[in-house]
């Protein structure tokens, strides 16, 4: 079946533009017209065409350097270039910058569906070797989780190991690593993935409230509490449950999630009979858990029975190679999101995405090429479209507290956002109010 295309014709000539389009739309294409390359190349930033017929001898810019530009930004369009016997010369030269074919004046109506049926099979070809660059991109994701760096391969090699098992299993990393993506990769690889996977924010719950919503309770338990709701270790039962940000849990709690590990049994607010209940547990912190304990923080004993198996996530900025595919993987999910062709990033644009430090590791990334997409007014990204992205001067190690640690990761992140809460909490996934408490614990103040 013959396929439609989109196509423009290039020439200051009005009869050859006249023909053109009585011609492509006779047969079925959609065409449009423009009297000089300026005037194309302003089309383009508004539609996204798979063919130009451009005259090589047009006023203010001819062929080539048009055909230059639009190799250039917009590399998927076909191009093929109108030109009499006297310039076979230029045409060759054509040809070379990335001309798919050039017609020879003057030409019959048969000569352009020779022409078309070439570009066609043009099409169809590079529509086959985006497959498959699609099935080598496959080779450097795992469900859903992408990365070509030695540390993200190695994890890849050891989800189905873990997943295998039932033992407790915990994941560390800074905030925006993509911890969740692996518990969720190991569930779906484990002989529980027919059954619930739950995951809870530790840390964007207030102690109190994890209890209930953990265990469930009766009607009447406590103030509130209308009627009997079953909690997540209970609905969890058969699959798995994740805990992200287990370290800002209390002892207290680590001591009834102790029990329920042990015994397999929980019992709800306000009621008496023990529960049964079955589920594998996945942990995640960003926080070093053995400085904790030493600290007395966190409960030795707890941390030995969730730590069974530990997976380490690095942060984005020490996996560099990951980036450029997470940008590729972003700029697509966006322009499918926002209606809008995006054909590349530009070198200078991947330099300073690449030489980025990255405080908010991929969810931050994510934030910027989203933000670059929404915003951009044309089909590339160029480096001002992330003029956002301030770039600051790598301080040499040196050793610091938790606290300043954490302090100095959250005034980034702030900075980055602009001071803008709702905006920055999202980045660092906690929820505003948790945010806003540690902004006044640890005396951060918008300077200026």
């Amino acid at each position: 079946m013959k396929e439609n295309m989109s196509i423009m014709v290039v020439d200051d000539e009005m009869i050859i533009r006249e023909s053109f389009s009585h011609w492509f739309e006779k047969s079925g294409h959609k065409v449009s017209t423009a009297a000089s390359g300026f005037e194309a190349l302003d089309k383009l930033k508004e539609y996204p065409f798979d063919l130009l017929f451009v005259d090589i001898k047009m006023p203010g810019m001819d062929g080539i350097e048009f055909l230059e530009i639009v190799k250039k930004e917009y590399p998927d369009t076909f191009v093929v270039i109108i030109t009499a016997y006297g310039s076979i010369e230029s045409s060759v030269k054509a040809m070379k910058l990335g001309a798919s074919d050039y017609l020879l004046k003057p030409f019959k109506p048969e000569q352009l569906n020779l022409v078309l049926e070439k570009v066609a099979q043009q099409k169809k070809l590079t529509g086959e070797i985006d497959y498959l660059k699609g099935c080598l991109d496959t080779m450097t994701r795992f469900d859903n989780i992408i990365g070509q760096s030695k540390a993200m391969v190695d994890i890849f090699e050891l989800i189905p190991e873990v997943a295998e098992s039932e033992a407790s299993v915990l994941i560390t990393g800074e905030t925006g690593t993509g911890k969740e993506l692996i518990a969720k990769a190991i569930h779906a690889k484990s002989k529980r993935n027919a059954h619930p996977f739950i995951a809870i924010n530790c840390g964007a719950i207030p102690d109190s409230l994890l209890e209930s919503e953990l265990f469930g309770h009766q009607k009447g338990a406590f103030t509130g509490a209308d009627h009997a709701r079953k909690g997540f270790l209970e609905v969890v039962s058969g699959g798995t449950l994740f805990l992200d940000e287990i370290g800002e849990i209390s002892t207290k709690m680590q001591v009834n999630l102790l029990r329920v590990l042990e015994e397999k049994k929980i019992t709800q607010l306000g009621g008496r009979e023990p529960i049964d209940v079955d589920f594998r547990l996945i942990s995640a912190t960003r926080r070093n858990l053995e400085q904790d304990i030493k600290q007395r923080n966190f409960r030795e004993d707890f941390y030995y029975r969730i730590n069974v198996i530990t997976i380490e996530v690095p942060p984005l900025r020490k996996r560099k190679p990951d980036i450029p595919l997470l940008v590729e993987h972003f700029v697509k999910k966006y322009s499918r999101e926002t209606a809008k062709r995006i054909d590349r990033v530009t070198d200078s644009a991947m330099e300073l995405l690449n030489n980025f430090e990255w405080p908010g590791n991929i969810r931050e990334l994510e934030n910027a090429i989203e933000r670059a997409v929404v915003l951009s007014k044309s089909r590339t990204l160029d480096r001002k479209d992330f003029s956002f992205i301030r770039s600051a001067p790598v301080e040499p190690e040196k050793t610091v507290s938790l606290s300043e640690m954490e302090k100095e990761f959250i005034r980034q992140a702030l900075e980055q956002n602009e001071w803008n809460i709702t905006r920055t909490s999202k980045v660092l996934g906690l929820h505003r109010v948790t945010l806003q408490k540690k902004v006044k614990r640890l005396n951060l103040r918008k300077s200026g």
